[in-house]
């Protein structure tokens, strides 16, 4: 029986409905928690850094956490997305996704994964990388 289920989604992503709508079907079957994460890269990292304004990561986090929140509520309702924990973490996105997934005790992570290019044959994307390294079942929704 699953008791929690990580959903991965990208807010800048419209095709995005499918993976929360078929987490939420999940979620609702074992009547398990579900935690929606999205990932921003870390601009602290970057060489480029430097040229932004030193709470620029902060902001950008703070705009991602609303447009999760929103996104949830328009594909799931404004009532069952009260229920669900919105998540931005920093970072790398399949290392960060895999993170959450240990940290929460999550028992399925539900990703999307868009047809692959030929270069992503050779780079491994990040579904793919989830799929390859997590400790616990992973879902993978096809667009």
């Amino acid at each position: 029986m699953t008791k929690s289920i990580l959903c991965a989604v990208d807010v800048q992503q419209v095709d995005d409905t499918k993976v929360l709508e078929t987490a939420d079907k999940l979620a609702r079957l074992d009547g398990a928690q579900l935690d929606v994460i999205t990932v921003v890269p870390s601009a602290g990292i970057n060489l480029v850094a430097s040229y932004f304004d030193e709470n620029f990561q902060g902001q950008m986090v703070a705009e991602t956490q609303k447009k999760l929140v929103e996104k949830v509520s328009s594909v799931l309702g404004a009532e069952r997305n009260s229920e669900i924990r919105h998540l931005v973490a920093t970072g790398s996105i399949y290392e960060e996704i895999l993170e959450v997934a240990k940290k929460t005790g999550a028992d399925l992570i539900v990703i999307g994964a868009h047809q692959p290019h030929l270069s992503e044959f050779l780079l491994g994307p990040n579904a793919a990388r989830v799929v390859r390294h997590s400790k616990c079942s992973v879902y993978v929704v096809r667009n």
